[in-house]
């Protein structure tokens, strides 16, 4: 509730700024710390709520990054248009507000795996302590790697469009676009992964070298030949990369209840979206050094998608990452809060009596 509070007010701040300092202020410290407090509670009390659905809980939760993209492409051009950017701004103030009452709405759940006081140990209130869990050391290092270019698509695929010859219709078409593939792509892959045919860090690791690959796809693409052409091969090679990237997405907070347990999902959630804005900190800049360096975002856009292919790569050091050659037994229906895929372990919960973690083997 206080982040849409701090979002609301940082879009409104921004709307009255007279220099960039001023942008940086709002957009990046108010709004960006809003943002921060409203998405990791708001996933890790969702990942609470669900066990044997979670992925696809996850993926419907984050449709809506999709659907607001796809809406809001072609509305923001005609806010532009009609009202300027600093009314187009307002505007998005008081939209952002309405956080607040979707957090009133969030119902605090008490589970088996929570601990039965709060940690002393600032090192442990943060969750530093999950990183000697060498499953999860990997999924952080691989997660920052493809945070480095997974929010450069955010920033800069209509300028890129604009580049490659299209309008500023013709631009948001293409964000439009990859908004689509990416809304879908995020309820299809949580019904697959939930499903338990192939284990989630294997479909982590595809996705995320999917998505790699359509990055590279993106930044490859040659330019239009004027304004009235709708750029066909920008358009499929968008909508591949958000098929691609709306797939990654709900496994990357789907599979941390099997990495660290049920308890300590909302803490492993907030750490996983600190590395990827850490990754998202080089990612953007980066790519606009090179567009200026280079004249235009190709560049920009086969690096950052090398970004993510590497941290596929480091994925494949996941337990069940990679296919097993021992012959796999047919698996039962799982219980509850013991449904994901991880060898060991495949629930880590803190009993109430103890700060331990009782680990179940039984994969």
């Amino acid at each position: 509730m206080v982040g849409g509070v701090l979002t609301s007010l940082g879009f409104v701040f921004s709307a009255f700024a007279q220099s960039l300092l001023h942008l940086y202020l709002g957009l990046g410290l108010l709004a960006g710390s809003g943002w921060a407090l409203v998405f990791a509670p708001a996933l890790g009390t969702l990942s609470r709520y669900f066990s044997r659905r979670r992925v696809l809980a996850v993926g419907l939760a984050l449709t809506g990054n999709g659907a607001s993209s796809l809406l809001l492409a072609p509305a923001l051009q005609l806010l532009l248009d009609t009202f300027g950017w600093r009314g187009a701004l307002l505007l998005l103030g008081a939209v952002t507000l309405h956080l607040t009452p979707c957090g009133a709405l969030l119902r605090p759940l008490a589970l088996p795996g929570d601990p039965a006081a709060p940690p002393r140990n600032p090192l442990a209130a943060l969750g530093l302590g999950l990183f000697k869990r060498r499953a999860f050391s990997v999924f952080a290092l691989g997660t920052a790697l493809v945070g480095g270019g997974y929010f450069v698509p955010y920033v800069h695929l209509a300028p890129h469009a604009l580049d490659r010859g299209l309008g500023g219709y013709g631009a948001a078409l293409v964000v439009a676009v990859a908004a689509v593939g990416d809304a879908g792509a995020r309820l299809v892959c949580g019904w697959l992964a939930d499903q338990g045919w192939v284990p989630l860090p294997r479909l982590l690791t595809v996705f995320g070298a999917l998505t790699g690959l359509g990055l590279l796809a993106v930044g490859l693409v040659p330019a239009v030949g004027s304004e009235d052409d709708w750029g066909g091969a920008l358009l499929a090679a968008s909508g591949a990369y958000g098929l691609s990237a709306g797939s990654y997405a709900p496994l990357v907070f789907g599979v941390l209840p099997g990495l660290v347990g049920i308890g300590g999902v909302v803490q492993a959630t907030g750490l996983v979206m600190m590395l990827m804005s850490l990754g998202g900190l080089l990612g953007p800049p980066l790519s606009g050094f090179l567009r200026d360096e280079t004249g235009d975002f190709t560049a920009s856009f086969l690096v950052c998608g090398s970004f993510i292919l590497s941290g596929s790569f480091i994925y494949m050091g996941l337990p069940r990452a990679l296919p097993s050659c021992r012959p796999a037994s047919p698996t039962a229906t799982p219980p509850l809060e013991t449904g994901e895929l991880l060898r060991v372990p495949q629930v880590a919960l803190l009993p109430p009596g103890g700060p331990h973690s009782t680990l179940d083997t039984t994969c």
